[in-house]
């Protein structure tokens, strides 16, 4: 009896697995729930967010300071993060941390780019 206790209240193995809708450049369910499911919503807020990123993404390139970078990394992840853009979310995490490397760099702009394609294949 207290083993099926056990196992009846222990944690899934796979409690932090990606699933399938995590594994794309943007989140779908996480957004849908932000949305609520309108999809309308969905492609402007998405749209939103593209410009937004190329922004930020200038921003990061620019000649500047430590801490406008800094501030363009927060405002870049906080933005991916609102939509569910995981990979961008985390690469601009890596900049605000580490500081605006060409590595850091590289990666923010290659997640940004893959998101902004996932964009436009969603707007058609």
């Amino acid at each position: 009896m207290a083993a099926a206790v056990n196992i009846a209240f222990a944690t899934p193995d796979n409690l932090n697995g990606l699933t399938p809708s995590q594994q794309r450049p943007i989140d779908l369910v996480h957004l849908a729930s932000q949305t609520k499911g309108d999809k309308a919503v969905e492609v402007e807020i998405l749209q939103m967010f593209a410009r937004q990123a190329r922004g930020c993404l200038v921003a990061l390139t620019a000649d500047r300071g430590k801490a406008e970078v800094k501030a363009a990394a927060i405002r870049l992840r906080n933005a991916a993060m609102a939509v569910g853009a995981l990979r961008v979310a985390a690469a601009a995490d890596l900049v605000e941390t580490k500081g605006a490397n060409a590595d850091a760099l590289a990666s923010v702009a290659a997640a940004v780019l893959e998101a902004e394609h996932f964009i436009l294949k969603l707007a058609r």
